[in-house]
């Protein structure tokens, strides 16, 4: 159940003064976000607890859509479900021409066992590619739907201040489709989510564990790397291992391979400019000690932060591995990219100049951090493909654990801190009302 966020502005705002109208507290909310979060904040942490305890996988957030609609509902706002399967779009029309802005929540946990000792600590049971697997969020979706939820909450109560319209996008599968599936901003995007109304911009945030509670951190430009898995089946000939003369050896081959696509960014990129990563993260062939085998086949991913060196990386890869096959006498399959890829996240640079003040503004000018790009991957980048967008790092680091002592994402142990979201909440609230003051 969610209150009149109004009551409680009075109570802290206006304690002890006359009732006042709908009209005087609206024209007074703009400059007052911080009381408006200060009191939706114990909702956002209960609707946080709750997304927390009963996580659902990738495209498979049925309960959790369903949990999100209903509210969306009751602040009577437009709402839109089985959005690429089990997305949420909400539409707040203020009546007034202006632009449209979105606001992204991803919604998906992981097939991770929790290991924290929280009342509201997951002990859900998931299936992920045929396996029946522990569920947890392990990466903080759970914060970003609440902290979404808080800013619908808020900029429903000011509906009066907007000019344009706000689209509140729910996104599932942010971590990847199952197997044979697709999900995720990529089929948000081609369903049309940015469409009718037509988005003019489209803001999101990751709250992050390694980051003090109450910063923010941006980066312009190329902010996350686009991510490229790829496939490389070489064929050789068997033999025993007692006469490798016999054979085409495609392990040795797999060797130099490894070896010589590790050139490409060392030797190949002007790494000043374009930081980027070719890894090899599984290689499999052969049975026996002592026999050669027919076939090896390696899995690797690509990252990198900006098109021109992508674009490189594209055109190195097969010429390597053609090339090192040929010379050994083997044969090499290459398949780029394997199943899915995202682009770059990448923040538009006048969008991000334009929405500094804001951050200063909203989080304080010394808590405002300039960051360094990530070779980490978002889908938030499907949704930048196609308008100006702005993606963002909250801290959710409590102010008294280390850096070195707070787990990382994506493990048992992960943890961010509720204190984190009110600031989640606050930049939402304030990239809106300040992207339509300007537009």
């Amino acid at each position: 159940m969610h209150y009149n966020v109004f009551r409680k502005f009075l109570a802290l705002t206006f304690v002890g003064a006359a009732l006042l109208s709908a009209s005087t507290i609206t024209s007074a909310s703009n400059a007052d976000v911080e009381a408006l979060a200060t009191a939706v904040e114990p909702d956002v942490i209960k609707w946080r607890h709750h997304f927390h305890e009963f996580p659902e996988l990738s495209n498979r957030e049925f309960k959790t859509a369903e949990y999100v609609a209903n509210y969306l509902k009751s602040l009577g706002l437009e709402v839109q479900t089985g959005v690429a399967k089990t997305g949420v779009v909400a539409i707040l029309d203020s009546g007034k021409p202006g632009p449209v802005v979105a606001l992204r929540a991803d919604m998906d946990g992981l097939p991770v066992k929790e290991q924290n000792d929280l009342p509201y600590r997951s002990t859900q049971i998931g299936e992920y590619n045929g396996n029946e697997v522990p569920v947890m969020h392990a990466c903080g979706h759970d914060t970003h739907m609440a902290m979404l939820m808080g800013a619908a909450t808020i900029l429903t109560e000011i509906k009066s201040e907007l000019k344009g319209k706000v689209k509140f996008i729910f996104q599932p599968a942010e971590e990847g489709a199952p197997a044979g599936e697709k999900g995720g901003a990529e089929v948000m995007v081609q369903e049309g989510v940015l469409k009718n109304p037509d988005v003019d911009a489209i803001f999101g945030l990751h709250i992050n564990a390694n980051t003090d509670v109450g910063s923010v951190r941006y980066n312009a430009g190329g902010t996350m790397a686009a991510v490229d898995p790829f496939k490389i089946v070489i064929h050789g000939k068997q033999a025993h291992g007692a006469y490798p003369w016999k054979s085409v050896d495609p392990v040795v081959t797999a060797a130099q391979m490894i070896m010589s696509i590790q050139t490409i960014v060392s030797r190949e990129l002007k790494l000043i400019d374009d930081a980027a990563v070719v890894s090899i993260g599984s290689i499999h062939g052969g049975n026996r000690s002592n026999i050669i085998p027919n076939e090896v086949e390696m899995v690797g991913t690509i990252r990198t932060l900006n098109k021109a060196a992508r674009e490189h990386i594209y055109e190195a890869l097969p010429r390597k591995v053609k090339a090192i096959a040929e010379s050994m006498g083997a044969e090499a399959e290459l398949t780029l990219p394997l199943d899915y890829y995202y682009p770059i996240t990448y923040n538009d640079p006048a969008l991000t100049q334009a929405m500094l003040p804001t951050m200063q503004r909203t989080a304080g000018a010394d808590k405002t951090l300039l960051s360094k790009p990530v070779t980490g991957a978002e889908d938030f980048s499907f949704f930048q493909e196609k308008v100006p967008g702005l993606y963002v790092w909250v801290g959710g680091k409590p102010l008294d654990v280390s850096e070195e002592d707070s787990p990382a994402h994506h493990t048992p142990e992960f943890y961010v801190d509720d204190a984190g979201m009110k600031l989640g909440v606050k930049l939402l609230t304030n990239f809106t009302l300040d992207y339509m003051a300007q537009h």
